[in-house]
């Protein structure tokens, strides 16, 4: 079967490993001048192919690199950043629009205003032009990626109500949507007081 991605596979792989690679910079110049880690982690993905089928078939798109990356879905390339604290969340969504080439294309703030269920986090969906062809012919090309960010608090949460989304039996769905929001509650709470203590030790 032929790629979704055609022969734009590697300009969107190399799109990500660029981006990525800018991401670390900063991170990196930031620590050499003796600051600490903007972030704890973070993790890339393509998008599958399956996946992106899935998402095309949903919004009754053909299969064609055209529409699977220059036909409205942003996340074909996505990273996820783990900070430590909340305040570093903000600082490297600061310097994720400050790259050159990057546009935000639309931005979710899950952190103030968190989904139904409790699940917080940061989206950024950017635009950024590499110098490979894109799937509208552009050389340089323009280039999408989902970028998340979250503390590590939140993606553990995240973590879990997924895999618990997927168990088959639940026999008290409202009491466990109930638990997993209070949870989250409680680690957001969690979140903001390890953020006071470290501005009282960075203060002191």
């Amino acid at each position: 079967m032929e790629s979704i991605y055609g022969k734009y596979r590697d300009g969107l792989a190399k799109t990500l490993d660029d981006l990525t690679a800018r991401i670390k910079g900063y991170n990196k110049a930031h620590v050499e001048a003796g600051n600490e880690p903007l972030y704890e982690h973070l993790i890339t993905r393509l998008k599958s192919e399956e996946s992106m089928a899935a998402k095309l078939d949903e919004r009754g798109l053909p299969h064609t690199p055209r529409e699977a990356l220059a036909g409205g879905i942003y996340d074909a390339c996505g990273i996820r950043i783990v900070c430590c604290f909340i305040n570093d969340i903000t600082e490297n969504i600061k310097r994720i629009k400050e790259l050159p080439g990057v546009k935000v294309v639309r931005e979710k703030d899950y952190l103030t205003k968190a989904k139904p269920n409790g699940y917080r986090s940061y989206h950024l969906i950017i635009s950024v032009e590499e110098p490979y062809e894109d799937a509208l012919g552009n050389n340089p090309g323009i280039w999408y990626a989902e970028i998340q960010l979250r503390t590590i608090a939140m993606d553990s949460w995240a973590a879990l109500e997924h895999k618990l989304k997927y168990k088959k039996t639940i026999y008290d769905n409202n009491l466990i949507v109930s638990e997993l929001r209070r949870c989250a509650d409680e680690l957001a709470a969690c979140d903001v007081s390890m953020q006071t203590i470290r501005e009282m030790i960075n203060n002191a």
